[in-house]
């Protein structure tokens, strides 16, 4: 039982960052980096949700924080009911396989423009999947941009 809560706790403290250049296979699937693996495992039993996110790519969710988010979603007003079906109607549930690959439907792949050639991004609680070369088209132009307002004190 003591073992049961401490891992509760820490899911508490799962945090992703950083960048991944993966290849999907031929069926589709993406090999999750081993750096998560075992926090996905641990975490969400390996169970993921993959849904479409508003900027074009995919969001890779562990199921508890799946189910948090959902849960948001599925409260918002009426007002909202289309952004409940991008996110919701197009949720798909995978497990990762032994060897740590997920299934990426053709749909959801179809829907972001994922060929073979993808950016797998750590976003805090969750993931985000771009197809490779929108990422770096959407990165320059961000880069290129002027900073939003947020940053203009911001100290780095």
């Amino acid at each position: 039982m003591s073992f049961h809560l401490h891992l509760e706790l820490k899911k508490e403290f799962v945090v992703f960052q950083g960048a991944s250049a993966l290849s999907l296979d031929a069926k589709g699937r993406l090999s999750v980096p081993t750096r998560y693996r075992d926090v996905l495992i641990a975490t969400a039993s390996g169970q993921l949700t993959i849904t479409k996110h508003p900027h074009g790519c995919l969001m890779l969710f562990p199921r508890p924080e799946w189910e948090a988010f959902r849960d948001r979603i599925a409260a918002l007003p009426m007002s909202a009911q289309w952004w409940k079906r991008i996110f919701l109607g197009n949720a798909m549930d995978v497990d990762m396989d032994a060897t740590g690959r997920v299934l990426v439907s053709p749909e959801l792949r179809m829907a972001a423009g994922i060929t073979k050639e993808t950016m797998l991004l750590g976003m805090g609680r969750h993931f985000e999947l771009w197809d490779k070369a929108i990422y770096d088209e959407q990165e320059a132009k961000a880069m290129q941009a002027e900073m939003p307002d947020v940053f203009k004190d911001f100290s780095f």
